[in-house]
């Protein structure tokens, strides 16, 4: 069986944790480094805010790379790979805050993503997420397109409240694609999602992407009509 999962983090700074940001990462070597710093980068008071990521099991230099911030992440590590959304649920399961956002280990963030996306929800307690739009880039970083994240909806970028996604018994760890819309549809039958239109989200399309898989796709997609019905269909996947 694996062993316990090694947790860094510094236990005096939890009660002070307003956000926490859950990064599920397997085999993201070249990528990682990136998406971590942006997030150091944020223009929310950094002791505010955790780095909370959970590295699925790698096999390449992805644990070397996240040793290399030291303290300013925590870090759990998996001995084996348990898939993405049960990662996540990891990460959630673990956070040390009121509110929550998923960032993926190959994409990155506007500096002023968790501020904004904070502070929107503490002044408007009817909503108990908020999304935000988003822009593709490719792996130079160049601008592809903006997508709206109503119109075309993503995992990341968007902020929940910790108890509302409890609710709902967080990611079906079943979906290892789609996970993301089979949790937004029971979300939504439960509570609300506000969407904001600001591109604060940096989405990064490169070969590597598990959206690439045609294949996978559409079987995932059918086990989403299969659990939802019509709901799913009125979903457009990114």
């Amino acid at each position: 069986a694996p062993r316990t999962p090694h947790v860094r983090f510094r236990p005096e700074e939890a009660l002070n944790m307003k956000v926490t940001v859950i990064v599920a990462v397997h085999n993201a070597e070249f990528h990682i480094g990136r998406a971590v710093r942006s997030l150091l980068d944020q223009s929310m008071p950094r002791n505010e805010f955790e780095i909370l990521v959970v590295n699925d099991g790698s096999t390449d230099n992805t644990a070397r790379v996240l040793e290399s911030f030291g303290s300013w992440i925590r870090v759990i590590n998996l001995d084996q790979q348990i898939g993405l959304p049960a990662a996540c649920n990891v990460g959630i399961r673990n956070a040390h805050s009121r509110f929550v956002v998923r960032v993926d280990a190959d994409d990155y963030v506007h500096e002023d993503l968790l501020r904004i996306e904070y502070l929107f929800l503490t002044m408007n307690s009817r909503y108990d997420a908020v999304c935000c739009d988003y822009t593709v880039v490719n792996d130079r970083e160049e601008v592809v397109q903006r997508l709206d994240s109503e119109e075309h909806p993503i995992a990341c970028g968007v902020m929940f409240r910790l108890d509302s996604l409890v609710s709902i018994g967080l990611y079906d760890e079943q979906f290892l694609l789609h996970e993301d819309l089979d949790l937004r549809i029971r979300f939504l039958q439960k509570h609300s999602i506000k969407h904001i239109e600001l591109p604060l989200y940096r989405y990064r399309r490169h070969a590597q992407n598990m959206t690439n898989n045609k294949e996978k796709q559409s079987y995932y997609f059918e086990l989403l009509e299969k659990k939802h019905g019509e709901l799913a269909r009125c979903m457009t996947p990114q």
